[in-house]
């Protein structure tokens, strides 16, 4: 580290462990060693971290941490730069972080690619709950060329990504479709500006948006690639982001030939340190707007002290959540 910090980052930190790999609610709050900066990071002092469904999949086994990348969970976070190490950030900004990992403690190593500034007025909470979700809806929106006049079609729009995609797609003049799985759910999603509401425990989507959906946002994967593929408009964008309904589904490829529709799946957290940047940057410049000025709001559902990380891992797994779930660091 460089002379360029705080007076005092002490050699250990507190974070949470799965000290059980067998069982997944084994998360506790223990004492393991502040993380070593290596070239172009800087040492965050974490306020606030946000709970994904990918925190889930790695206490259960199912989504390590890219190689290199910290083994405490946690892909976002909030807090205050105490060592700019060889940058030229400046210690004591606030910064929100996009993170392969390690948000789930008190310091965390962050490269200068990722990190964002505050939105004017946003707390380090409010920070935490949307970096992932907004870099997650930019750079696949991005890559399916959603425009205005669009249809989106969003599974799972009570969620995380679902409530800042229904946002982020009205600010771009999209008609917006969501499924949920209750009349409460898909009502917090018309208050957001959904346009189709589509209860899918008593609706088949695929029906009653047949050949209409111009992009489709997926976070259920195997599950509903069919009926994805039926909803699909001609030239239609079907990508991919989660695996919640399995990972081995069967394609209709003369289907998809006759609308001329594409499938990508793609994963934010194992991209390369340019490829964030680029995300990140986008992500600022395109969405941070639209934070200051109201047309896209926090949906911050809860927030847990770090020591409850199991507790935040069991309300987002019972589905009972809308919006997001933050851990606030002491």
């Amino acid at each position: 580290m460089t002379t360029n910090t705080f007076s005092e980052i002490p050699a250990s930190m507190r974070a949470i462990r799965l000290t059980d790999p067998q069982d997944k609610t084994s998360l506790e709050l223990q004492e393991v060693p502040t993380p070593t900066l290596r070239e172009g990071e800087v040492l965050v002092r974490v306020q606030a971290a946000g709970v994904n469904r990918g925190d889930l999949l790695q206490a259960a086994g199912h989504y390590p941490p890219p190689p290199g990348a910290s083994e405490i969970m946690g892909l976002e976070c909030a807090g205050v730069i105490v060592d700019a190490g060889s940058t030229n950030q400046q210690p004591g900004t606030p910064v929100g972080c996009l993170l392969a990992g390690g948000g789930y403690a008190e310091y965390v190593a962050v490269p200068e690619g990722q990190l964002l500034s505050f939105p004017s007025g946003w707390s380090p909470a409010e920070v935490a709950s949307i970096v992932e979700v907004a870099c997650t809806v930019v750079s696949n929106m991005q890559l399916a060329g959603l425009k205005s006049g669009d249809t989106l079609l969003v599974h799972g729009g009570a969620g995380g990504i679902g409530s800042f995609a229904i946002q982020y797609a009205k600010a771009l003049g999209a008609t917006v479709a969501v499924t949920a799985g209750s009349a409460e759910k898909l009502e917090f999603c018309r208050q957001l500006g959904a346009d189709i509401l589509i209860n899918y425990r008593e609706e088949d989507f695929a029906e009653l948006l047949k050949n209409k959906c111009n992009v489709i946002l997926d976070i259920m994967g195997a599950k509903y690639l069919d009926q994805n593929v039926r909803a699909l408009a001609m030239d239609g964008h079907l990508v991919i982001i989660g695996m919640q309904g399995g990972v081995k589904g069967e394609l209709n490829i003369g289907r998809l030939l006759s609308k001329r529709g594409s499938v990508s799946a793609t994963a934010l957290r194992a991209r390369d340190l340019a490829d964030k940047a680029r995300i990140v940057a986008d992500t600022e410049r395109l969405v941070w707007p639209l934070l200051v000025d109201g047309r896209i709001k926090h949906q911050l559902h809860t927030t847990l002290p770090l020591a409850e990380a199991a507790r935040a891992h069991e309300l987002l797994a019972n589905g009972d959540v809308t919006g997001k779930i933050v851990l606030s660091v002491a």
